[in-house]
């Protein structure tokens, strides 16, 4: 196969794969603009806002979206912590313990959310701890952290350990290492971390299902609706918040492309001042 082949078949492919990707979505948000009372593109009644009107009159849909940024904000406040400070203790162990405390911090990813869900009722049933967003928040943090935890011991693999003995050989206290030479190299992960862990908790459905009480999330509701009878109302949120996550996107890429310009112009003005320092020199 030649490269004008082989290039013709992957530029085919891509276009495929987004196209299964985008399509869909492009679907649902075309529903949201039709003045049909199903949720469908087709047949096409004419362009309406209704759909977006009638979401901003809902109230019940705003208090469950309220819930739940409330229930991924203390998620991430309290799986960020769990799963760094799980991912050093991690990182400083070997032997059968490391592999030990590892399976038992990853293995509530592989266990189904129901399971998680029921688990968390019964547990904290048994301290008289009764149901509500609270518990939503700690059923999801026993799984949420283990994302947490392997993004952060990933970056560990890359940290010098020499820069801590050369720390504390300076005089440094382990809480000064700790806070100036290792977190500032974990920030990124951790970033990724509280990221992945407040998105996960949004789309978050079948703990908060069974730990909810009688508060609403976003993910709950839209349930709800799709047993009762669902409306383009839910396609108008779900195109809102299509919008808004490409626009975030889209500024963390200008954000990253223009870090990047100001290191090369940083770095070419070093080489050159290397260079003119170098000239200086020759006699």
């Amino acid at each position: 196969m030649t490269d004008k082949n082989r290039r013709f078949f992957y530029n085919l492919y891509m276009a495929a794969f987004l196209l299964y990707l985008l399509l869909p979505l492009a679907v649902m948000s075309g529903a949201a603009f039709n003045d049909s009372k199903l949720p469908s593109i087709y047949p096409w009644m004419g362009l309406t806002d209704r759909w977006f009107i009638d979401l901003w009159n809902d109230d019940t849909l705003w208090t469950s979206f309220r819930n739940t940024i409330l229930v991924a904000l203390a998620v991430v406040v309290l799986a960020v912590p769990i799963g760094t400070a799980a991912a050093i203790v991690v990182n400083s162990i070997s032997g059968r313990t490391r592999s030990v405390l590892y399976g038992v911090m990853v293995a509530p990813i592989l266990a189904p959310g129901a399971v998680i869900g029921i688990s968390t009722i019964l547990f904290w049933n048994k301290l008289h701890v009764p149901t509500g967003l609270h518990l939503s928040a700690l059923g999801q943090v026993s799984y949420i952290a283990a994302f947490v935890m392997l993004l952060v011991l990933a970056r560990l693999q890359s940290f010098d350990t020499n820069l801590e003995e050369a720390a504390l050989d300076l005089g440094a206290t382990h809480p000064q290492v700790l806070r100036r030479v290792l977190l500032p190299h974990l920030y990124p992960a951790i970033g990724a971390g509280a990221a992945i862990a407040f998105f996960q908790s949004i789309e978050n459905f079948n703990i908060t299902l069974f730990t909810r009480g009688t508060s609403n999330t976003l993910t709950v509701y839209v349930f709800s609706k799709v047993r009762s009878g669902i409306t383009p109302s839910i396609n108008a949120l779900a195109f809102l918040l299509i919008v808004t996550t490409l626009g975030l996107a889209l500024i963390y890429e200008w954000r990253r492309r223009a870090r990047v310009r100001v290191e090369q112009a940083r770095e070419a003005e070093a080489r050159r001042a290397e260079a003119a320092a170098e000239l200086a020199l020759i006699p």
